[in-house]
């Protein structure tokens, strides 16, 4: 398994409503990462990139959701990463200020 580059940890913010809520009340930012990025990673890519100090970081596979037609069932979809990252007190991350 190759080493990630640090623009391939971090796939995309997860904006949603509770997402929001963890940020304007924990300090907390949700983001989806790669499937086999660890936490040490994480912490890195987000410290190198936001230019933010990181206290903790929660990671979870968020499961496929499933559809059906008529008595088939499909993949709507895929499993990813999702990854909940704490910042130190103080700290913010400018992207998601507006």
């Amino acid at each position: 398994m190759g080493q990630l580059h640090v623009y391939e940890v971090i796939r995309r913010p997860v904006v949603t409503e509770k997402s929001t809520e963890l940020l304007d009340d924990e300090n907390k930012y949700v983001f989806e990462v790669a499937k086999n990025a660890n936490k040490i990673q994480i912490t890195e890519a987000v410290e190198l990139i936001f230019d933010v100090k990181v206290n903790k970081v929660n990671t979870m596979i968020v499961p496929p959701k499933r559809g059906r037609r008529g008595r088939k069932w499909y993949m709507r979809t895929k499993a990813w990463k999702k990854a909940i990252i704490t910042l130190e007190p103080g700290e913010k991350i400018e992207l998601f200020d507006v």
